[in-house]
């Protein structure tokens, strides 16, 4: 038995190829373009049953080839230029790896899928792993969204997954593939690069540089670790409903100058500054970024109530390993 999944050498596949093989014996193909934020490190050192193919999901041939000799029981699609900042600077690559490559990947996976066993077919599914951003913005007062929100992205990034998400419903309900898609929060731990919140800030206290905050920091963003989200992924390929969408969400609202005032806090017991002054003092504000969304929070009543799933990971204690392992990693090198 195998599994494919795409973007397994960034952050969240990287993760999620190292907690499958803690209890599962079965095979992974990872199937990674290896751009810049795609690290083959992050899953370095396995020692189970992982290949990993270097390759676009926008090459249909090359996927096509990889269903065809594999013949995975499952594919869950992590692959996605995902940076909100970058987005805004050149939105090409969102476009056409978010959009036109998950399209190449459910036509193909079609293509190959309509002429496995009927046996097959009722085992394999396909997981989307999209992002709240699709639902736009809420206010302070406002309830969490939840799977009915409509979506409203406000960026190119939540609006090329926002299109991703369309796409994937189509061939659901047109061709019947046997698709889940699921929405998470922000996610932080290991491995991520360092153009993210946390682990950038982590980066630029360790260089000396100004910490720098958009706005007046009070952007709000529920914040999911990356085991939780794991596990969850887990959860829903084996007891998920097929057609169904399930948010994904740490249950944990907090300001950016909060997270960041935390972070300091964690670096200043970890590594102080050699000069003694508190990382706090490197923290800066910056006139806002485009279309940034004032909150993000997510009811996680239907994964709890029909899974049973919830978020293990205390955040503060999620930060604390978040920091010391990008300062061993960083020690290390």
């Amino acid at each position: 038995m195998t599994i494919l999944i795409t973007g397994g050498a960034g952050f969240i596949g990287s993760n999620f190829i190292r907690d499958w093989f803690q209890s599962s014996e079965e095979k992974i193909i990872n199937l990674d373009k290896l751009t810049y934020a795609g690290n083959l490190q992050n899953i370095a050192n396995i020692d189970r049953d992982l290949k990993t193919i270097k390759g676009d999901i926008c090459d249909q041939k090359l996927v096509s080839d990889i269903l065809s000799t594999y013949s995975p029981r499952a594919i869950i699609h992590f692959a996605a230029e995902t940076h909100v900042d970058k987005s805004i600077e050149c939105a090409n690559e969102f476009m056409h790896t978010n959009i036109i490559g998950t399209f190449n990947l459910l036509h193909t996976t079609h293509e190959w899928f309509k002429n496995q066993p009927l046996s097959s077919q009722k085992k394999f599914r396909f997981i989307h792993i999209s992002t709240d951003e699709v639902y736009g913005s809420l206010g302070i007062n406002d309830n969490p969204f939840t799977e009915e929100s409509p979506f409203q992205p406000n960026n190119p990034y939540a609006a090329s997954k926002a299109a991703s998400d369309h796409v994937v419903r189509s061939y659901y309900q047109t061709y019947n593939l046997p698709i889940i898609t699921t929405h998470c929060s922000n996610n932080y731990g290991s491995n991520q690069f360092p153009e993210k919140l946390i682990p950038l800030m982590i980066k630029k206290m360790m260089q000396g540089q100004k910490l720098p905050i958009y706005g007046d920091g009070q952007h709000i963003r529920d914040w999911l670790h990356v085991s939780d989200h794991c596990a969850a992924v887990r959860l829903i390929l084996d007891k998920g409903r097929i057609g169904e969408t399930y948010n994904i969400g740490g249950n944990c609202e907090k300001t950016n100058l909060e997270i960041i005032h935390v972070l300091c806090d964690i670096l200043d017991r970890l590594s102080p500054d050699k000069n003694q002054k508190p990382y706090s003092s490197q923290i800066t504000f910056v006139p806002d970024r485009m279309g940034h969304d004032k909150r993000y929070a997510i009811n996680t009543q239907k994964i709890e109530n029909e899974l049973g799933w919830n978020p293990k990971k205390n955040f503060f204690n999620g930060l604390q390993e978040t920091a010391e392992r990008f300062l061993y990693k960083n020690e290390k090198r």
